[in-house]
């Protein structure tokens, strides 16, 4: 500093304001960055979890709050791109029209669609199977995809195409919460590859270098070191189970072997025995479901069967994604992990339930979207019948499931945790005691967020507005989470660390954004769009909104986009990438080397004189 300050005296008065409004600005940006992370959400109610409980549970309410930000964006996105020129046309606001363009070269009885709103005198479980369902009164509105017939939006001269705005308003929620994760996950990534390098400078860091001197409140100083102490103990709790391992018999190893393969073969049974269940329960469903549609009786015994043949998929799902978890988080405990790898072990098996439970349904579902067999169903191309606006059926599918994981893990809260909880504190039997308090299941509680949301970037395509459902959902299981953890549930007995988990649980979560991937794709380039309904009408596939489009811009830009998608331009472009990735990893490379040749030298500085001599 006193060097700086009588170099100041042969600077000119250019540099010192230059200097000087450095030094501001960097201030000013550092109290605005003070200033925001107080209006972080949740900020106080997540620190006070990581003081109680430590920094494994604290990762999965900063998850959920990562996905509360998220689907927000992705609302606003779909909601200012679509559904706001919609609606805006639809009622002439800022003297705005819209154009809708019938279909051409298309059959009249492809574009009949009547949906079933309520006429006249409704009955009270009719709107509440509508709210649970997604159908009658909620099936014209702009919830879901049939709601969306414009073609074009004209404010004053200028034409806003909405079809094409629905599709690349897609690609770009998509595409944003990719990016998001992975950002999300290379940040996790350096963590755990920073604790992973060196055990010991994990302990010096925490010892020495983890207080944070500028706490001045009690409660603040209690909370960091609570935080702390459980850090410290997954420490110990990791380098205990590898002493363990590493004195394992062989006679040891031959049993917990065996015993992993036993229960492994029980796992595949659970697996096996919940796909068959959701098949069974997605064909009866199609099959019988279709019989009862038209009929409006009043009977409530009528009704009750209806509502349970129309929601067996979601039923059975949502009881496959309820029950499965607990028997492997209950089996799990005798394979003797690691707690880190017991989380992610049980994230892959109840990813492998949940995933390809939606799997299952939406492949029955094409199946019977798909299936003609008269020539008036293949001049359609899908089964006009049944589905005269099939992406809406879509649509109230993943609706019905979102409702009911909402409900389950509202009921499992109210009817499960607390009744167990009154029980244990207030009922002295031995069976009672021996269960005892709950822990907070991370991997369980996970896998509630991530197929949720997995449901949520499937069916915004033909929800529009089903992230803000999801948002909403999101923010009212923050709060249940928090109220069960706090009053039902025990700390951990086996500590988990925050970073290896947290980098983890974005994993699994991309791993649910690719498997999106998968039915948007078909849906969008492979299934014929409804003729009846939607921005499509007029396409064969929703794909088909982008070459039409691409047909209209002048001739040179038609020649370079062509010229970007042919395989003489893609084959290069792959061929630079992969140079490109090559170099960067030899260059970590490198740099990962240089590291170890430099702590190699602070640790001959220590005890080698020859380093410690000065240079004459």
């Amino acid at each position: 500093r006193d060097c700086q300050q009588a170099d100041i005296k042969y600077i000119s008065g250019w540099k010192q304001w230059k200097r000087t409004s450095s030094k501001s600005l960097k201030k000013v940006l550092n109290e605005v960055r003070e200033l925001f992370s107080h209006l972080e959400l949740w900020r106080s109610d997540i620190r006070s979890i990581e003081g109680k409980f430590g920094t494994g549970i604290q990762s999965y309410f900063s998850f959920l709050r990562f996905l509360v930000l998220l689907n927000l964006i992705i609302f606003i996105l779909m909601f200012n791109f679509v559904t706001l020129p919609s609606i805006i046309s639809e009622y002439g606001i800022f003297n705005s029209s819209f154009a809708k363009i019938s279909p051409k070269n298309i059959e009249p009885h492809c574009t009949v669609y009547k949906p079933s709103g309520n006429m006249g005198l409704v009955y009270f479980y009719t709107y509440l199977k509508d709210l649970l369902g997604g159908t009658g009164f909620l099936e014209v509105t702009s919830l879901f995809y049939g709601y969306y017939t414009i073609d074009a939006v004209w404010l004053s001269t200028l034409r806003y195409n909405l079809p094409l705005a629905y599709l690349l308003t897609t690609f770009a929620y998509l595409a944003l919460s990719l990016l998001w994760i992975i950002k999300r996950s290379v940040e996790g990534f350096k963590q755990n590859l920073v604790h992973d390098e060196d055990q010991f400078q994990s302990y010096c860091n925490k010892v020495f270098a983890g207080w944070e001197f500028c706490i001045t409140d009690p409660r603040a100083a209690w909370l960091k070191h609570r935080s702390l102490q459980y850090e410290l103990q997954t420490d110990l709790e990791e380098e205990r189970l590898k002493r363990k391992i590493a004195d394992r018999t062989m006679k040891e190893k031959l049993r917990i072997y065996s015993l992993r393969i036993f229960i492994n073969i029980i796992v595949i049974a659970v697996l096996s025995g919940c796909f068959y269940c959701i098949y069974r329960a997605t064909v009866f469903s199609q099959e019988n479901s279709n019989v009862s549609i038209g009929h409006d009786d009043v009977s409530n015994t009528n009704f009750q069967a209806n509502l349970l043949v129309q929601y067996l998929p979601s039923i059975v799902i949502t009881l496959a994604n309820f029950i499965a978890p607990q028997i492997f988080s209950f089996l799990i405990r005798f394979e003797d992990y690691s707690p880190a790898f017991e989380i992610r072990l049980t994230l892959m098996r109840c990813v492998f339930v949940r995933l390809a439970n939606i799997g299952v349904l939406l492949f029955s579902l094409w199946s019977q979207i798909s299936y003609c067999a008269t020539d008036e169903c293949k001049a359609c191309g899908y089964n006009y019948e049944l589905y005269p606006c099939w992406e809406s059926e879509v649509g109230q599918e993943m609706y019905k499931l979102m409702i009911f994981d909402f409900i389950i893990i509202l009921a499992g809260t109210l009817f499960v945790d607390f009744p167990r909880k009154l029980l244990v504190t207030h009922c002295s039997c031995k069976p009672v005691q021996w269960c005892g308090l709950q822990e907070f299941g991370i991997s369980d509680n996970v896998l509630e967020i991530v197929y949720g949301q997995t449901i949520c970037w499937i069916g915004t395509f033909f929800s529009p507005l089903l992230p803000a459902i999801a948002t909403i959902k999101y923010f009212f299981i923050f709060y249940i989470k928090k109220i069960s953890l706090i009053h039902t549930c025990k700390p951990a007995a086996r500590p988990i660390r925050a970073s290896s988990s947290n980098c983890f649980f974005l994993v699994v979560l991309l791993i649910g954004l690719v498997l999106a991937f998968i039915p948007l794709g078909i849906s969008i380039a492979h299934i014929p769009s409804s003729k009846a309904c939607g921005p499509f009408r007029s396409f064969n596939t929703s794909w088909a909104v982008v070459p039409d489009t691409i047909l209209g811009f002048p001739t040179g830009l038609q020649q370079v986009l062509h010229g970007i998608a042919s395989e003489a331009f893609a084959v290069p472009f792959f061929m630079v990438v992969c140079l490109i990735m090559f170099y960067f990893i030899a260059l970590a490379g490198a740099h990962k080397q240089v590291v170890e040749q430099l702590r190699q030298q602070l640790v001959m500085v220590r005890f080698d004189p020859l380093f410690c001599t000065p240079k004459v």
